[in-house]
């Protein structure tokens, strides 16, 4: 059995300030609720993981780079996350992909570095919107998949985040067919290289306009064992609900 995780992804948003939203979000996790992430700006990860001690949210990071060390100024490793206390790291975001050139081949990398440093790596896939209006959709999403997951994926150490790129910020949602499709792709593909036996047990998150309206009629799909959230997750009343809307799902 998959357990459910709502991760929340707050971008380049938050000072030490915003960290009281964790310590309200903390009181309405509850025991037997899905699993809870936070993933900060990197300045914050420390002070988020002692803010949150004891509490049933863990705390991950946005990126991690491909060696443990080095003359890479601005850069943090995943044994430098890890140290913080942080247990998961975002990886491959489109925004990355975009903005930073990050490659599948790069993703991978970044994914191996973070299993070495005992993260779990959240691996985003996604397409744009010219690939979803020239029906390149799952072509996509399968190169990613080959190039962005190395070999020996699995649910202990991976989870894969579904995030149509026209979707994220937008305002707009793909219809539950369409998010359908692409979840039950991504676990055929999973099954097909690692085997049932591992492929059923990596979690697959959907992400790109999650919001409280519209998260319960997601979490009714198969394989949508949650979300990866951007702005909803900002504030403990926003991210709450669809903590709960997963948690009944």
């Amino acid at each position: 059995m998959r357990r459910k995780l709502a991760a929340g992804n707050w971008k380049m948003n938050g000072t030490a300030g915003a960290l009281s939203e964790l310590v309200e979000l903390a009181k309405h996790v509850k025991p037997g609720d899905a699993e809870t992430l936070i993933c900060p700006p990197a300045p914050l990860l420390y002070l988020a993981c002692e803010k949150l001690r004891g509490t049933a949210i863990a705390i991950g990071a946005q990126d991690c780079h491909i060696e443990a060390s080095g003359a890479y100024t601005g850069d943090i490793s995943a044994p430098m996350v890890a140290d913080t206390g942080a247990t998961y790291v975002i990886l491959g975001h489109s925004e990355r992909r975009d903005a930073h050139d990050e490659t599948n081949a790069d993703i991978a990398a970044k994914t191996r570095a973070a299993w070495g440093a005992g993260l779990t790596a959240i691996i985003c896939i996604g397409e744009s919107g010219a690939d979803r209006e020239e029906d390149k959709t799952l072509d996509v999403i399968a190169a990613q998949l080959a190039g962005s997951v190395p070999e020996n994926a699995s649910g202990q150490n991976s989870v894969i985040a579904y995030e149509p790129i026209w979707a994220i910020g937008t305002g707009k949602t793909p219809t539950l067919d369409q998010i359908v499709e692409v979840h039950d792709f991504i676990r055929a593909r999973l099954n097909d290289r690692f085997g049932q036996e591992t492929g059923d047990t990596i979690r697959l998150l959907y992400g790109g306009s999650v919001k409280s309206e519209n998260a319960a009629e997601i979490f009714t799909a198969e394989n949508v064992d949650g979300a990866l959230v951007g702005g909803a997750s900002l504030k403990a009343a926003d991210f709450a609900p669809i903590i709960k809307a997963l948690s009944r799902a």
